[in-house]
């Protein structure tokens, strides 16, 4: 029997994703963000992102007078805030959502598929050059795709400009995450991209050690570090009394 070599899973690797290149274009991305959407539903990957909405709407957070506003960073696709959208409706709360995604594709893929009923802006351009202070900010399968440094640095940004509260909803860095989403990526027929990336993305991702330091850089106190089936780890603070 043939011995498998098992990557290294005790820090984070140092790998490209193909989605992060700049010159893919168009429609490949948008091919990439629609597989990714399908993933999404099947990992239950808008959990947490609602549970921790919906916590605050349960703890009398949620604003009377106003909409709450809401950024996501890294919108991609726009399928988690379509979903928020869907949510509050449901529950009767309005909503002010905003998607920012730095790469261009990203704006216009959300807005071609987004019912303009939802009156969901997109915004192309670098987080840390957004000028707002929203009620809340949120972020999935996004902190991945950043360096150290990166990272610490949008957890300074989080925790300056949300008025209420952040949450990162991503992934936790597993050989049973990076076997089985291989798996199931080959069995599934997802785009080439998600095939490639999907795995990387788990070798990128992080443990509740990595969150501590990184929150310990930014200087970040009062969050939360749990994790969520299956493989994800959520950081989240409520800013609110």
């Amino acid at each position: 029997m043939t011995a498998v070599n098992l990557p290294d899973f005790s820090r984070r690797a140092v790998l490209s994703e193909w989605m992060d290149d700049d010159a893919v274009d168009l429609e490949t991305f948008r091919g990439c963000l629609q597989d990714l959407a399908k993933v999404n539903i099947g990992t239950l990957a808008y959990r947490p992102t609602l549970a921790f909405l919906d916590d605050l709407r349960r703890a009398g957070h949620w604003p009377q007078e106003r909409p709450l506003e809401v950024l996501d960073v890294g919108s991609g696709y726009g399928d988690s805030l379509r979903r928020i959208d869907r949510w509050a409706a449901r529950h009767g709360l309005a909503v002010k959502l905003t998607g920012v995604d730095r790469n261009p594709w990203a704006g216009q893929s959300a807005r071609a598929a987004t019912d303009p009923a939802q009156q969901i802006t997109w915004l192309t351009c670098d987080v840390f050059d957004y000028p707002g202070e929203p009620d809340v900010i949120l972020s999935a399968l996004f902190t991945h795709h950043l360096d150290d440094d990166q990272l610490v640095r949008f957890l300074t940004f989080m925790d300056q400009r949300a008025k209420l509260g952040w949450l990162v909803n991503d992934l936790e860095r597993h050989p049973l995450a990076w076997g089985g989403f291989s798996v199931l990526a080959r069995v599934m027929r997802w785009h080439p991209f998600v095939r490639h990336d999907g795995p990387v993305s788990i070798r990128r991702a992080f443990s509740p050690a990595d969150w501590s330091a990184y929150l310990a850089r930014a200087s970040v106190g009062g969050a939360i570090i749990r994790r969520r089936f299956p493989f994800r780890l959520c950081v989240s603070k409520v800013m609110a009394p």
